[in-house]
């Protein structure tokens, strides 16, 4: 039996699997992108700018899973990553870029209106404190 519950508690310590790939993978992101530029094959990203932006949205996902905040911050983070690559690279300008953004932003607000998509945790607690201050 305390075999079995100090395995628990050792588990218990060690971080979750998907927040210790972040560092390896952003880092391998940001090696392949130099390399790729240093090639000749995709010249003149900025890959820290770029991986920056789709780490932040990933990152949301992953932190705070989907709610909707996420749904909201995750997939425009990627989306401008990805946009800022095809600026980068010539593809669009950014006369073309922001008003992509700002249609995404308005896309991502009505979709994140869905009554299946629940509330983030934080502003599910900041409700309950509010009525329990409320309640006599």
């Amino acid at each position: 039996m305390n075999e079995v519950s100090s395995t628990v508690t050792e588990a218990a310590h060690i971080p979750s699997d998907r927040k210790t790939l972040i560092l390896p993978l952003l880092i391998i992101g940001i090696g392949t992108g130099w390399l790729l530029t240093t090639l000749g094959i995709v010249p003149g990203i900025n890959w820290i700018w770029t991986l920056g932006l789709a780490v932040v949205g990933v990152l949301s996902f992953a932190v705070s899973g989907i709610d909707k905040s996420t749904v909201l911050i995750g997939p425009f983070f990627i989306i401008a990553s990805c946009l800022s690559v095809l600026r980068q690279t010539g593809r669009i300008t950014l006369d073309v870029e922001v008003p992509i953004l700002v249609i995404v932003i308005g896309i991502l607000l009505l979709v994140a209106r869905s009554k299946a998509i629940p509330l983030p945790d934080w502003m599910v607690l900041e409700e309950k404190q509010q009525s329990a201050t409320h309640s006599p």
